[in-house]
């Protein structure tokens, strides 16, 4: 099969309509409904970041979607994006409906009085923003008006930007590897319409290159692709079918403290400059989900299938001991149906194949008289007899691969 027909045998739209994963409705365009099983692996994927970043030492937090347009004015959003932003008008007073986070995250940050001590800061937060994109580059979950970017702001004294970034990278790397994904990296350096001086640009940009070199990572560069505010990371993941994808993205900022007065108490009484690290390791939510179900052709690892088992009774008279066997997966976390209705089970055994569930558990006169249950692999078949505790410790081992 050559490479164009594989690509839309996984095309994401078609995936997602097949699943019942999302759909996109005229009513609002380029901004996605999530079904109850495309909400399963948005949450997977959600509660993965969230531990993470705890353990990571992260604080999780979660700022207003919509704020004055002034702010936005300070931020250097509004000269440099305002195109792309949606706006709104509330008792006599312009609002802007944030299309990036970093502003809410500085605000919280200057809330109160900051110690040398404190630093680094690290707040993330799965922010969700809205971006005018024109109608005909709309693309399933792939180019969207509406998304969740997986934001984090790290507030760092400068002698901690190399370790901070050094960490971040290291982070990055960790969530890839959950899914298998190798990566290119990117530094993208100052473009034509920059914000602050060149001299802070060269310093910013010698910061990055040096955590880089000192990790031994291969990169190229981006000539002119930074954001308006500093030089960044890419991240490019590579798919099964060795496609590219931008996705995380680390970006060093002298510019923003510099515009909000950001500050904190050194240790020689005075007040000092943080720098912000701004950093996004799936990109978007939305994004990363469309990025997977091509990678995996719909065919999620265990952990992350919206369905990880299907219980198919032959006929009525086996009911009873399939809900039985339901609540104890369900019992043990596991998400678990039964296909009750009254069909020939060939064709029960067909439709959760081409639903992709992982796995089948068949019922019949036999499983019931012995308390077993027959089970079936997607792609691999039958695995033969086991009993309700053979199953659980199964789907164990195959919930912790990742």
């Amino acid at each position: 099969m050559s490479i164009k027909m594989e690509a839309e045998r996984r095309n994401h739209r078609k995936l997602g309509q097949q699943l019942e994963l999302f759909m996109s409705m005229e009513e609002a365009p380029g901004m996605p409904f999530f079904l109850p099983k495309g909400m399963v692996i948005r949450n997977e994927l959600e509660n993965m970041w969230k531990k993470k970043h705890q353990k990571a030492g992260y604080q999780e937090i979660k700022t207003p979607i919509m704020m004055k347009q002034e702010l936005w004015e300070q931020s250097g959003h509004w000269q440099h994006y305002h195109e792309n932003m949606y706006f709104s008008n509330v008792d006599e007073q312009n609002y802007a409906i944030k299309p990036m986070n970093c502003p809410g995250a500085v605000l919280i940050f200057n809330s109160k009085r900051r110690s040398y001590r404190e630093l680094p800061i690290r707040f993330a937060e799965l922010g969700l923003v809205h971006r005018h994109e024109l109608s005909g580059s709309l693309n399933g979950l792939l180019r969207v008006r509406s998304f969740t970017q997986d934001d984090a702001h790290l507030f760092v004294r400068e002698e901690q930007i190399e370790s901070e970034i050094d960490k971040v990278l290291d982070l990055i790397d960790e969530f890839y590897s959950e899914f298998g994904f190798s990566y290119k990296i990117e530094l993208s350096t100052r473009p034509e319409n920059f914000m602050g001086s060149v001299e802070i640009w060269e310093k910013a940009e010698l910061a990055l290159e040096s955590v880089l070199k000192k990790k031994g990572l291969h990169y190229q560069i981006n000539q002119g692709d930074g954001a308006f505010y500093g030089p960044k990371i890419d991240f490019h993941i590579l798919d099964s079918l060795g496609r590219s994808w931008q996705c995380g993205t680390v970006q060093l900022d002298f510019q923003m403290p510099e515009k909000f007065n950001c500050n904190y108490i050194g240790e020689d009484n005075k007040p000092h400059r943080p720098i912000i690290i701004h950093r996004a390791i799936y990109g978007s939510i939305e994004r990363f989900m469309a990025i997977l179900i091509e990678h995996f052709a719909g065919d999620f690892p265990f952990w992350l299938a919206p369905l990880q088992a299907k219980i198919l009774p032959i006929s009525d008279s086996h009911l009873s001991y399939a809900n039985q066997i339901k609540l104890q997966l369900e019992s043990a976390g596991f998400r678990v149906e039964i296909d009750d209705r009254v069909e020939k089970i060939g064709l029960k055994i067909r439709e959760a194949e081409i639903q992709k569930v992982p796995y089948m558990i068949i019922i019949g006169d036999k499983e019931v008289e012995k308390k077993s249950l027959s089970i079936r692999k997607r792609k691999e078949g039958n695995l033969g007899e086991m009993n309700i505790i053979e199953v659980i410790k199964k789907f164990k081992e195959d919930k912790n691969k990742h």
